[in-house]
C-alpha cells in the first residue's frame, strides 16, 4: 500500500507496523497515527489511533475486505484532520 496523495503532499507517509494488520501514518518521518485492521461482524474495521495519546479517531465503519478497511481508515483520518 502506498500513501495517498493528500498525505504525501503534507510530508507524510505510510509504513507497515509490527504486524500485517498494523500501519503507521508518519508526518515528517515521525509516527503520528496507528491504523489497526480488525475483524468486525464477519468483515473488517480500521481503528485509527493517535500515537501520542491513544485517542481513537475513527467512526467504527465496517468494510468487506482488509484492503477496503485500510483505505476507509485513511479516508476517515483525512476527514478528521480536515485535509
Amino acid at each position: 500500500m502506498t500513501a495517498p496523495d493528500w498525505l504525501t503532499a503534507r510530508n507524510g507517509g505510510l509504513t507497515k507496523g509490527l504486524t500485517d494488520r498494523t500501519w503507521l501514518v508518519t508526518i515528517a518521518g515521525e509516527p503520528q497515527y496507528r491504523l489497526d485492521l480488525l475483524p468486525a461482524k464477519g468483515q473488517y474495521t480500521c481503528s485509527v489511533i493517535q500515537t501520542n495519546n491513544g485517542r481513537r479517531l475513527d467512526d467504527g465503519k465496517v468494510y468487506p475486505k482488509p484492503e477496503a478497511a485500510l483505505t476507509g481508515g485513511l479516508e476517515e483520518l483525512r476527514a478528521k484532520l480536515g485535509w
